[in-house]
């Protein structure tokens, strides 16, 4: 097993850029030490690489036929460089290089040389996406993406492959980018292979390997497990578009859909004053979350559905994206203390309505309002529902209606994802508390954005996760339900104490509570 970093390591969020010449050992020597040399020459001539570099914000770890560049300064960074390299490359055809992108934890260390070094899942899985990769591939892990999607340049250029299986039998999204002059259209040789051996079911991208069920048994002697312990974070760290473009997706990637499957559109902000935009997207999370917690249902994650908007025309093509057989759609309309939630839940494979309500409530009963549409569906989709389902569902989180709406504002900030925003969501999470000192779900959110903070330069890991630690226990010693108190500690015993066991205890029993949590899951 890996020994623990000392308390003096630096853990940092990266941006990494890992290259490889293709078939390198098959070349002779003279031709090995040329390639490696025109490879070096056009990394360092990149204006990301010397932007980079001048402001120290740049690391680098050389390989035997290539090497990794951690950027500390942008998302965008590996992605630009790598975007030059290629450029550089058609003037060199003779040099087939393959690159990898991810974003994730990465630490300086000392190796055993006692020399200065870089390490991490951040390093360890942008090698695994480019090891996936042929000769002129730029492959990007989904969580990349996910951050490029907002940047409209990007859109027209990523393009969706699925999950490939690597090793120890950790599976990770992959994303091509590519336009008319960089990058390789073709799907990766090792993808397809591996795409092939993945089982074709309504549940296949959730559940471990057997293989990785049996690492994880004996996960205090594990690399594989350290390596996907970090890799969590990453999953966590996504920037979300507002924006109907979706990533267009590979046939190959297709699974069958489960008849129980649901995904929760955003709803529509109906109000006459736009700055209640963050009332509508909360009570469609506060929705989607009660779902999540039936084990019945298959529900798509907040993260994957906020890129379409209400009510779409093409609707049987975003439910075959997201691999669900219903649609609802909805929108909000507030005035003052009232509010009028319009619902509609759609059979997407033959475009049936199969119900659809309005309810005019005040604003102190919109928490039964969320419960009784989360019931109807359920009813509707003939889901079965335990009696702790339906309790959970059922939960009113906090009696105080301003509390409330502090703690959707406070989520409103949180998914936009930037150092400032998640800075704004403490605040209005820290003001829900000041108004509910027993709202259990307000902590348990709060952890959450300490957690990120690091993740987009907001703060250091030192300072930060320690609050988010604090939060976290204060949310379960509130209510020991919290499946979102859980989820955030399983995540900071595995990234800042290595508390591997101690974390897949808190994501078991995130999963008891909450069936559906996707990053729980992964």
């Amino acid at each position: 097993m890996p020994s623990q970093p000392s308390p003096d390591v630096k853990l940092e969020i990266g941006h990494v850029l890992f290259i490889d010449i293709v078939d390198y050992s098959k070349l002779l020597i003279n031709q090995q030490s040329d390639q490696l040399q025109k490879v070096k020459e056009m990394v360092r001539g990149t204006e990301q690489f010397q932007l980079a570099e001048t402001e120290g914000k740049l690391l680098r770890l050389p390989t035997g036929d290539g090497g990794a560049l951690v950027f500390r300064n942008s998302p965008e960074a590996p992605v630009l460089c790598a975007m030059e390299i290629a450029k550089a490359l058609k003037s060199h055809p003779e040099v087939r290089v393959r690159m990898g992108i991810h974003s994730g934890p990465v630490n300086e260390i000392s190796d055993l040389n006692e020399q200065a070094n870089i390490a991490g899942a951040g390093i360890n899985i942008a090698q695994r996406v480019m090891d996936i990769g042929d000769a002129g591939h730029i492959l990007l892990s989904r969580h990349v993406a996910e951050d490029l999607e907002h940047y409209p340049r990007w859109q027209a250029h990523l393009h969706e492959l699925g999950e490939c299986e690597v090793k120890h039998g950790v599976r990770i999204s992959v994303v091509n980018l590519y336009n008319d002059d960089v990058g390789n259209p073709a799907v990766p040789e090792k993808f397809r292979s591996a795409q092939a051996a993945i089982p074709q079911s309504p549940t296949a991208a959730a559940t471990p390997t057997k293989a990785f069920v049996k690492s994880r048994m004996a996960v205090v002697s594990a690399l594989a497990l350290a390596i996907l312990g970090f890799a969590l974070v990453a999953i966590l760290l996504r920037k979300r578009a507002h924006e109907p473009k979706p990533i267009a997706t590979n046939e190959a990637s297709a699974t069958a859909i489960a008849p129980k499957s649901i995904a929760v559109l955003p709803f529509d902000n109906l109000s006459h004053d736009p700055e209640n935009a963050y009332f509508a997207e909360g009570v469609q999370d506060e929705i989607l979350t009660r779902l999540a917690k039936i084990a019945d249902l298959k529900v798509i994650s907040r993260t994957s559905t906020q890129r379409f908007k209400s009510a779409p025309a093409n609707l049987p093509d975003i439910a075959k994206q997201l691999g669900v057989a219903n649609i609802l759609e909805g929108s909000v309309q507030r005035s003052a203390d009232q509010v009028r939630v319009n619902v509609q839940l759609i059979n997407a494979t033959n475009d049936a309505h199969l119900w659809a309500d309005t309810y005019d409530r005040k604003l102190t009963d919109i928490f039964a309002v969320e419960s009784a549409i989360a019931k109807t569906i359920a009813d509707t989709l003939q889901a079965r529902l335990t009696g702790s389902e339906k309790i959970a569902m059922a939960k009113k989180p906090t009696e105080n209606s301003e509390a409330y709406e502090l703690y959707l504002k406070g989520r409103f900030f949180w998914n936009k994802r930037t150092a400032s925003d998640l800075r704004k969501s403490i605040e209005y999470f820290n003001q829900a508390i000041a108004k509910d000192p027993g709202y259990a779900q307000a902590y348990a959110a709060l952890a959450q954005s300490w957690k990120l903070l690091p993740a987009f330069n907001g703060g250091a890991p030192n300072d930060c996760f320690p609050q988010a630690e604090a939060a976290a226990r204060k949310a379960l010693a509130l209510d020991d339900t919290s499946s979102t108190g859980h989820a955030a500690l399983a995540s900071l015993k595995g990234l800042n104490g290595f508390d591997y066991p101690g974390a897949i205890a808190e994501y078991e029993r995130t999963l008891q509570l909450n069936p559906n949590d996707a990053t729980a899951r992964q």
